[in-house]
């Protein structure tokens, strides 16, 4: 799911995947994706898929932060990435 789609959609899906506000730390991210995974840790197919989602999710994440910011707001994501604004921009 992650991989398809551009950066700044991909760090907004992974956000909503892990139910995570645009700004925390990385502790943060850390104790919530802990949280996240002991309620889905793999007892099924089903469980499976989702923790699938949700460590992709996270080493989306945890890669930005570590890479570029701690803040996700879209205004730090298109600092990031400027490509994303200009294309918007001139979407037909």
């Amino acid at each position: 799911m992650l991989n398809h789609v551009n950066p700044s959609e991909r760090i907004r899906a992974a956000l909503e995947i892990l139910n995570l506000p645009p700004l925390i730390s990385l502790r943060e991210l850390k104790a919530k994706y802990r949280d996240i995974a002991k309620k889905h840790h793999q007892d099924s197919v089903a469980e499976e898929a989702q923790m699938v989602c949700i460590n992709l999710a996270y080493e989306t994440l945890k890669e930005y932060m570590e890479k570029y910011r701690f803040s996700f707001s879209d205004e730090e994501i298109l600092k990031q990435f400027p490509e994303e604004s200009h294309a918007v921009r001139f979407k037909f």
